[in-house]
């Protein structure tokens, strides 16, 4: 289970990294492999976590020669806790959380609901945050940009 959360969790990181860098590029497109020689990330993680933040809306393709990526929306419209919802769909924290629900004690346990209102709590913090709170310069990222 804890290594599950932790891919989850890196997804969201990498989700979070590539919007940042987004930002910071103020419109102009945004390569993979430019991304991958900057942030660290493997490609086919990258392609993935593009992908879905592109299905959600946060990101717009730009297809053919000199095609990349771009955010789609201004940075203050979109939300981390928005973010945290599209790139963590299941937060199934303990097995009661999960559809196929095993344990014994769930009709009588009371941390499921403990646990719920503490997500409900840690989405409430992350919606009060925009991407435009952490923008970041390129110079921010260790290079000069391409003028």
């Amino acid at each position: 289970m804890t290594e599950w959360i932790r891919q989850l969790t890196s997804f969201t990181d990498f989700a979070f990294r590539l919007l940042i860098y987004a930002a910071a590029r103020n419109g102009r497109l945004v390569t993979i492999e430019h991304v991958v020689g900057h942030l660290a990330i493997s490609r086919g993680h990258l392609m993935k976590v593009a992908r879905t933040l592109t299905n959600a809306g946060y990101l717009t393709p730009v297809r053919g020669r000199g095609g990349g990526l771009r955010l789609a929306r201004p940075p203050r419209e979109i939300r981390f806790g928005n973010v945290v919802r599209a790139t963590e769909p299941d937060f199934a924290l303990v097995e009661c959380f999960e559809s196929d629900n095993h344990c014994v004690i769930t009709p009588k346990c009371r941390l499921r609901t403990i646990l719920h209102e503490s997500l409900d709590t840690f989405i409430a913090v992350l919606e009060q945050y925009t991407l435009s709170d952490l923008m970041l310069r390129l110079q921010d990222f260790g290079f000069q940009p391409a003028a």
